[in-house]
């Protein structure tokens, strides 16, 4: 979903945009990039907005909201008991892993036992192997589970939707504050353009989609983007801002 609303803007498609210098890494790696103040404008979870505002600020636009696209726990066998168990999840800081915290919670009154971070990748394998009891998954996992013979014994954005009723708020793109805000609204600005460039082209970003997609199946690679870029893609609106308000409230709680 990101090289898709970023290759107009990466590939210097949107006039008047700000040149870029485009880096790939993993959700946990970005997350403490943005802890360590390392990069000027970076696509981090939601999760990590209370460790970085003071040096970032959340653009209204380029991230991932939604609904029905939320992080899912899976399992070798249907039903299984978390309790003492030990859970893969793709980094402590992640939107994914905090909503996991909400609903175990309310939902293994025991505690899980032992987290385990690992690359989002490596996560359905090591489950399928025994390396660990449970998987929290995120992107196109949700598609993909199946075939690892895993069961989904939770949706973590199912269970939220229900009980706030407010889109998912996954990822978040931030830019450093000492940019300046003309800066600032020219990124957004560009960011909204790159979007409706996708969405106007969809062809035209294929091969950069493809080219880093984990040698995803095309089909799916068009099922991720359907459910991960949508209206709050282009901008963040009331919905938006009172979901991102809803979780660090109740993160705070």
């Amino acid at each position: 979903n990101d090289t898709f609303v970023f290759d107009a803007l990466a590939h210097g498609r949107v006039p008047g945009a700000p040149a870029l210098d485009v880096t790939f890494a993993d959700i946990d790696i970005t997350n403490g990039m943005a802890e360590r103040g390392e990069l000027d404008v970076l696509k981090v979870s939601y999760a990590v907005l209370p460790w970085v505002l003071d040096d970032y600020a959340l653009l209204p636009c380029g991230g991932a909201l939604g609904r029905g696209c939320g992080p899912l726990v899976l399992t070798r066998e249907p039903g299984a008991d978390l309790t003492g168990k030990t859970v893969a999840v793709p980094s402590e800081r992640s939107t994914g892993y905090l909503l996991f915290r909400l609903w175990a919670a309310e939902m293994v009154p025991g505690g899980v036992g032992e987290v385990v971070v690992m690359p989002f990748d490596e996560i359905m394998p090591a489950v399928r192997d025994g390396k660990v009891d449970a998987g929290l998954v995120i992107h196109e996992a949700r598609f993909t589970y199946r075939n690892f013979g895993l069961h989904n014994l939770a949706d973590m954005g199912r269970h939220w939707e229900d009980t706030t009723g407010l889109p998912i708020p996954l990822g978040a793109i931030i830019a450093r504050r000492s940019l300046g805000e003309e800066t600032l609204r020219r990124l957004a600005d560009t960011i909204r353009s790159s979007v409706r460039l996708a969405w106007d082209h969809p062809e035209v970003s294929r091969p950069y989609v493809l080219e880093h997609a984990q040698e995803m199946d095309p089909a799916v690679a068009d099922q991720h983007i359907g459910l991960y870029v949508n209206e709050f893609t282009a901008d963040l609106g009331e919905d938006g801002y009172a979901a991102i308000r809803g979780l660090l409230t109740r993160a705070a709680a």
